[in-house]
């Protein structure tokens, strides 16, 4: 059975789409690195190239290649879902947000080759490779993502980017849905 058979097969099979039946899912895949490497590609003006594997109503399976830009503080809308990495080792920063206010930085964590970490609905994090490790990530949301909310801490904003956007301020107006003036921890 080749890759794309082998996801069709076992996230077809997905039923309930929980937290539990996601994470078994994706460890079931077994996604080897060699299988990937014709998968993706380079782009060294965002913080990752993602590929997107398999999509149904329920669910969807993305493969990110990493730059060495940081990707932007983000939640995956109403989504929710498992992260694994696949190669290399990913930097991960939690935040604690509150109402429209700026998000608060929580803690950042290393996650080597091998390791897995949830990302819970409206959850705000942000993702970068740890050192020059040839970051390779898997995702697994569901539902598909949409509504993802990017945050600019500079700018002190947020702003709902459409389903083509990644976790990044989108350059395109066209991918800005909605932009929101947070509150600064000072207000």
């Amino acid at each position: 059975m080749n890759l794309s058979e082998r996801i069709t097969f076992i996230l077809d099979g997905v039923k309930t789409a929980s937290k539990e039946e996601l994470y078994k899912a994706l460890i079931g895949l077994n996604i080897q690195k060699e299988e990937l490497m014709p998968l993706i590609k380079e782009d060294r003006s965002k913080p990752y190239y993602r590929k997107l594997l398999y999509k149904n109503e329920h669910l969807e399976l993305l493969v990110m290649n990493w730059s060495d830009l940081e990707c932007a503080p983000h939640d995956h809308g109403h989504s929710f879902g498992w992260i694994q990495v696949i190669n290399g080792v990913s930097r991960n920063t939690v935040y604690k947000v509150k109402g429209e206010a700026l998000p608060s930085e929580l803690f950042t964590e290393l996650k080597r080759e091998g390791k897995t970490f949830f990302a819970p609905k409206f959850g705000v994090h942000k993702m970068a490779e740890a050192g020059n490790t040839g970051l390779i990530t898997l995702h697994l949301y569901a539902p598909p993502i949409t509504g993802m909310k990017v945050y600019d801490l500079e700018k002190c904003a947020a702003c709902v980017v459409s389903d083509d956007c990644g976790a990044w301020w989108p350059d395109d107006l066209r991918q800005q849905v909605k932009e929101i003036k947070l509150k600064s921890a000072a207000d």
